[in-house]
């Protein structure tokens, strides 16, 4: 440990040496940033940065957190909603940033990642043979059991030789099935005082490394459990840097979000037969069977209203359950072997009597005041047939992390898009923020220097700065709207649109990364388009993504069509992606029962539900996949919008305020002429 503040070099002295160390150049979006990152950490005051790519945020911000963690002996937790940039930051950036600032420090920072119990193997769960069915075991076939067993003795294999545990470092990994045949959630676990393996346990290894890091690297799903669970999942922290913040809100959102099936009380039922007398275990399994029946009639969708009889099912399952429990009784003086088993059918139970429970709840108030949405989904004969089930989500998750996060540390959120239509506001509201007081000094690109912070009395005191970019967005890309098309329809992509997509391609030689709003569209384009153009078409689909992307970049005249996960987990930089493609602006389906619920709920107070919501969630997309034009600052192209409403509608403007300032027109020759210069200036 240090002394004094004073002793150690300051942010910006650090930053300069790390920088020259790493072989990287200094930028001033990135200084601004650490200093903005240390006040926070100083002062208590929460910060949302937007960074756009190729800022080096993450440097920005893991020099202030290493100074502070060493300095003060503490932790800071740094969460992720990707995996990829979690490799990024434990593999490549904290290592080489540790080593550099071993000197400047006076000691080597050391950090570590930390998941969520179920992502490691549980010794115990290995050991006893403990295995669980399929929740829908019905639907599979003997070859998909024999694969299960096959996967499962691996599995056991793989336990002798691992030192971590860790799923993701299973290759080739297995399915969700198999897994949990080797594996517990935190409520499963018996805990290492009472676990005959519990010495070894890798979750508990992991907690520890973690417990005594000064940088722990976790993922907003673990973030989410941490704040909604009564028990303590993160080491103590008192700095929290939330990056890829523009996510956290989904992200939590999942994590709040339970479900109910009969498969669920079939799993139930199973892990507790032999524990409880059978006719009060036949009666849980009878509620499941009652509670399938009931959902066969309920309508598939959002739930305004709880029908009758499923209200009547679902209260008998909340009963059947809470009877179990009762009958299931105290682990306290039973082996391990068997407290184990007790313990996995308690927390299966506990599922599906809390949800039960929450389902009814939400029911309780007028539509209105409701703080949860709930919907039916299964669909038994369709192609891939998935069986009914019931959900039950927050309308929210401001309240949640304006009292757990925000109100424990002090918190950083950073993305490379945070101001929607020029504001950090549309964010901060989902956040539970109160909105800041100048709104035009955070406006993207005219920020001068970090606005005062919120002083208010209705919610944290926070502050927002938007550092910009080393991209010449205007000099070195174009923003194409294609006002001359129709509106885009329910019945697939335009012929024109098609066409215009050809001429698109043709011009820009390939090179060309299609994001499409559904695999319905993704698929058309990629059939019809195969058929009319010389270059090679990929779609998602065709092999697993990390493949196809790497096939793209590698072949400059490839395409690459696709859907959700392309909109944000492309990073070609070069040659190989010139022009970006969106077929349409990215709503959320009309059917979506929590985008739904939420923009109806905005409305009943007043509010521009739309805006608010659907457009939000468009404008974030939109921008991530626009931002996939420009990965290095070399790279030139355009990014064609084929959605005419971008130009004509009331809400484009604030979508447009919500992407990077590329140079814009509608006009195609214009944009023909450009990608063929392009095209023709590339190297071989």
């Amino acid at each position: 440990m240090t002394g004094a503040r004073s002793e150690l070099p300051s942010v910006r002295e650090l930053l300069t040496h790390a920088v020259a160390a790493l072989g990287g150049a200094e930028r001033e979006g990135q200084v601004r940033m650490a200093e903005a990152v240390d006040h926070a950490i100083r002062t208590g005051e929460h910060l949302a940065v937007q960074a756009g790519t190729g800022t080096g945020k993450s440097l920005a911000y893991l020099v202030p957190a290493i100074r502070h963690a060493v300095e003060s002996d503490t932790t800071v937790v740094v969460s992720t909603a990707t995996i990829a940039l979690q490799r990024q930051l434990v593999d490549r950036d904290l290592p080489r940033l540790a080593k550099a600032l071993k000197k400047p420090l006076g000691v080597e920072p050391t950090f570590a990642i930390l998941k969520g119990r179920r992502n490691y193997l549980c010794l115990h769960r290995v050991h006893t043979g403990a295995e669980d069915e399929p929740e829908d075991a019905a639907l599979f076939d003997q070859f998909a059991v024999s694969r299960l067993g096959r996967e499962v003795k691996r599995l056991h294999e793989w336990s002798s030789d691992t030192e971590t545990g860790d799923r993701d470092e299973l290759v080739p990994g297995v399915s969700d099935q198999a897994w949990r045949q080797v594996s517990v959630t935190a409520k499963e676990c018996l805990g290492a005082g009472r676990c005959p393996v519990g010495d070894d346990c890798f979750a508990e290894v992991a907690r520890g490394e973690a417990g005594r890091a000064n940088i722990v690297v976790t993922n907003h799903a673990l973030l989410a459990i941490d704040a909604l669970q009564e028990y303590q999942v993160l080491p103590d922290h008192d700095v929290t840097i939330i990056d890829e913040a523009h996510e956290l809100v989904d992200r939590v959102t999942s994590a709040a979000t339970a479900d109910l099936s009969p498969g669920m009380i079939a799993t139930a039922t199973r892990r507790c037969a032999r524990l409880v007398d059978a006719d009060i275990a036949d009666r849980l399994l009878e509620t499941g069977e009652g509670l399938s029946l009931m959902l066969e009639d309920a309508p598939v969708g959002r739930l305004d209203s709880l029908p009758e009889a499923l209200g009547t099912a679902i209260v008998a399952v909340r009963d059947a359950a809470h009877a179990c429990l009762t009958a299931l009784g105290s682990d306290r003086r039973e082996d391990p072997e068997e407290a184990s088993k007790r313990k996995l059918a308690r927390s299966a139970l506990d599922d599906v009597h809390d949800t039960a429970v929450r389902l009814l709840d939400a029911f309780d108030e007028d539509v209105a005041d409701r703080k949860d949405v709930v919907w039916s989904t299964g669909d038994r004969y369709s192609a891939n047939p998935r069986p009914p089930a019931l959900h039950v989500a927050p309308l929210g998750v401001g309240g949640l992390l304006r009292e757990r996060v925000f109100g424990t540390t002090t918190t950083v959120l950073t993305s490379a898009t945070l101001a929607l239509g020029g504001t950090f506001d549309t964010l901060a509201r989902q956040w539970g923020l109160p909105p800041t007081p100048r709104r035009a000094e955070q406006a993207a690109g005219t920020a001068t220097e970090k606005p005062p912070p919120s002083d208010t009395d209705d919610g944290p005191r926070w502050s927002g700065l938007d550092v910009g970019s080393p991209f010449d967005y205007r000099r070195n890309g174009i923003l194409y709207v294609a006002k001359h098309l129709p509106p885009p329809g329910r019945d697939g992509l335009a012929s024109a649109t098609l066409d215009e997509i050809a001429e698109l391609i043709e011009a820009a030689g390939g090179r060309t990364l299609g994001l499409f709003s559904s695999m319905r569209a993704a698929k058309q384009a990629t059939e019809e388009l195969r058929d009319r153009l010389d270059h090679p078409i990929l779609c998602q689909g065709d092999d697993s993504t990390s493949l196809l992307v790497n096939k793209f970049a590698e072949d400059t005249r490839t395409c690459l069509f696709g859907t959700l996960s392309l909109w944000q987990g492309v990073d070609v930089p070069g040659p190989s992606l010139s022009l970006v493609i969106v077929d349409r602006i990215p709503f959320p389906r009309p059917d979506d029962p929590v985008a739904s619920a939420r923009q109806r709920a905005v409305e009943a107070r007043g509010g521009n539900g739309f805006l608010t919501v659907a457009a939000t969630h468009a404008a974030l997309l939109l921008a991530q996949g626009v931002g996939r034009l420009h990965r290095s600052t070399s790279d030139r192209g355009v990014v064609a919008v084929l959605d005419s409403r971008l130009a004509t509608a009331r809400y484009g403007g604030f979508l447009r305020a919500s992407l990077p300032p590329l140079w814009p027109t509608h006009r195609p020759d214009v944009v023909r002429d450009a990608l063929r210069r392009l095209d023709a200036g590339a190297p071989a």
